[in-house]
């Protein structure tokens, strides 16, 4: 790690000079009805080791040092306050045990947990907490506010069989199940590469490192669950009643997440708009890969919520990050700040579109667009996850897809070779990099990272090459306000430095035993469909029955293998089947890690077959192992 360059020195020169620093309202508002804490908010991992801890943390006093942008550094010191919060009568929060927060409202009978973190032993510490403070209430109602699994993962951590047993509701927004399945599996494999780099997995904490993650401070550790809704809000707006505490629920989907919705407590005069309006520019693809989110929509509903719902409430709680109140100096102070929110949303999305309609392209638009000083010099409207950059490919790519209409990038070169070509065209690797090296004197990162990145696919094993590339990604992060680029600049410097196709150890990338004891057969047959090697299984021709024999909800699925593609509907052959597979629900968590894992249950006959056994080990040979560490940053 080197030190901060005088070109970054001058950038956080420039970040002190256009902000307001003194503005402290953020730091005594993320203080406020403080109750109670665990040491470090340190959490032990039921397996062994440390779940959860902000102890590593402690770094983060003072003033900015020379390698955090300072606007990351005030992000990063907010980010750190932990424990249990009054937010108003009624409600409470435990903030800073997770990357998220999880929200308690106190019902009639017991109390209504809001978004129960990501892993069971934050959830299960976050709530010990709450009742040490509160009383041993029992948990009367669930709410996931969307399909994130920060959002939900933790819930086994506050309910168990026994509450399913007596009741205890569990409400989502519709579509819930179905959206998480298809982020957490469908893409599983390159999200969770990619988001190595978005929350800097494997980065130490530290000035020169890890310093924060945006929404807040880590992910962390430990098991996740999944236990299904039993209550989906399918309309715009519906009221309940839950726990005796009068809710009123709105749909957002296709904001911050393709299932979400917002809350309203009228009678306890509280908003609660979940992760779309947090106190960060929020991103509208993140860097770990997502569906785009649509900022048009998103902007809407927050217009809707100004109107329907902001008029009636004193306190605005979200689900990252820290609460806003009206005060008697500041009674608008929520609407200002929503208002502001939905204006953040909709200047990216029209002007972006006015751009576009101009002929420009993601890139030329990214280096034009400037947020309005009014709204850009807001806390809230820093991009602490978003970016401006990224969040304009986004909307690009919403409505046009990636292609910007030049048709010489309509069949571009791979990689590789591409960057043979333009290494040889620049006179070879040597003499880039002493280009480049003139480059970085001046301070001029984004070019030697653009250029010293041909020649790292050119020739992987040039090592100086490699290490000036991770000298400007790490400046590049040191400057970087956005945490997510500061993470992603500064993993891929560490992955630079390693040799050359060592990305680091294997990621075990599981899925929950609480997501296969309900996944239907035909969300598995998807995942199973997206290992199969076209080209490899283009010549078979196969019919399949699979039934899964689940005493609750039998299912049968007949499946057809032709032509490289593998589809499946709802029952079985009008003709016989080529081999007719049988399953049960255990069986089927044995069978889902791939190819590997199918062949073994084949052959010690964990899958029954009837008929030919033949026909199903040659789609089994025919599917992929995926490789969860694959290369991002090299070829």
């Amino acid at each position: 790690m080197n030190p901060a360059h005088a070109a970054t020195l001058a950038a956080h020169e420039r970040t002190r000079s256009a902000l307001d620093f003194s503005d402290r309202r953020d730091f005594d508002d993320a203080q406020r009805g403080f109750i109670a804490t665990l040491p470090d908010a340190h959490i032990e991992h039921d397996g062994g080791g440390v779940a959860w801890s902000q102890r590593p943390y402690g770094f983060l006093r003072g003033e900015a040092p020379d390698t955090v942008n300072p606007s990351l550094w005030r992000m990063a010191q907010l980010n750190h306050t932990h424990g249990l919060f009054e937010v108003t009568a009624r409600i409470y929060q435990v903030r800073g045990f997770s990357l998220a927060n999880v929200t308690f409202i106190e019902g009639a009978q017991g109390v209504i947990v809001i978004d129960p973190l990501q892993f069971t032993e934050h959830a299960r510490a976050a709530l010990a907490l709450y009742r040490a403070h509160r009383g041993d209430r029992p948990v009367s109602a669930v709410v996931y506010t969307h399909s994130h699994r920060d959002h939900y993962g933790g819930v086994r951590g506050v309910i168990g069989p026994d509450d399913l047993a007596r009741g205890v509701p569990v409400w989502a927004p519709h579509g819930f199940t179905e959206e998480s399945f298809s982020e957490s599996m469908l893409a599983g494999v390159p999200m969770r590469r990619r988001a190595m780099f978005q929350f800097g997995w494997g980065l130490p904490p530290g000035p020169m490192a890890h310093v924060d993650s945006g929404l807040g401070k880590a992910v962390g550790s430990g098991h996740d669950g999944f236990i299904a809704p039993t209550h989906l809000v399918r309309e715009p707006l519906e009221r309940h009643l839950i726990d005796g505490v009068e809710v009123v629920f709105q749909l957002t989907p296709g904001t911050e997440a393709p299932a979400d919705m917002n809350l309203h407590f009228p009678g306890l005069r509280a908003l609660n708009l979940a992760e779309n309006a947090c106190h960060t520019m929020h991103n509208l693809c993140p860097l770990r890969g997502a569906k785009t989110r649509d900022a048009l929509a998103w902007s809407k509903y927050l217009d809707d919520a100004l109107d329907t719902f902001v008029p009636q409430a004193d306190v605005l709680v979200v689900q990252h990050h820290w609460p806003v109140w009206n005060t008697p100096a500041q009674p608008r102070r929520i609407a200002d700040y929503v208002a502001g929110q939905r204006d953040l949303y909709r200047y990216l999305h029209d002007q972006t579109l006015r751009l576009m309609s101009h002929g420009l392209t993601p890139t030329e638009i990214a280096a034009e667009l400037m947020l309005p000083n009014a709204l850009s010099g807001q806390w809230f409207a820093r991009g602490y996850y978003g970016a401006v950059t990224h969040n304009v490919h986004a909307i690009y790519a919403h409505y046009l897809g990636p292609y910007e209409g030049n048709p010489a990038h309509l069949d571009r070169l791979p990689p590789v070779p591409a960057a043979r070509k333009y290494v040889q065209y620049m006179g070879g690797a040597d003499a880039v990099l002493a280009r480049a090296r003139a480059d970085f004197e001046a301070g001029d990162f984004r070019w030697v990272v653009e250029v010293l990145n041909q020649v790292v696919f050119a020739e992987p094993g040039h090592r100086p090459a490699r290490q000036l590339c991770a000298d400007a990604m790490e400046q590049l992060g040191y400057q970087a306000e956005s945490a997510t680029w500061r993470n992603a600049y500064l993993l891929g410097a560490r992955e630079l430095r390693a040799a050359a196709g060592d990305a680091g150890p294997p990621v075990n990338l599981p899925i929950s035993p609480d997501v296969l004891a309900i996944l239907p057969l035909d969300s598995f047959l998807d995942y199973l469909a997206i290992r199969l090697n076209g080209p490899r299984a283009q010549t078979l021709a196969v019919r399949i029955d699979w039934l899964l024999e689940d005493p609750t909800a039998p299912q049968a699925q007949r499946i057809t293998l032709s032509n490289g593609a593998l589809v499946h509907r709802p029952g079985r052959h009008s003709e016989p089947a080529d081999v007719v597979v049988r399953t049960t629900r255990q069986e089927l968590a044995a069978v889902s890690s791939g190819r590997t894992a199918l062949a073994t249950a084949l052959g010690d006959g964990r899958l029954r077959t009837e008929g030919d056994p033949q026909a199903l080990r040659a789609l089994i040979e025919t599917l992929d192992e995926f490789h969860p560490m694959f290369p991002i940053i090299e070829p």
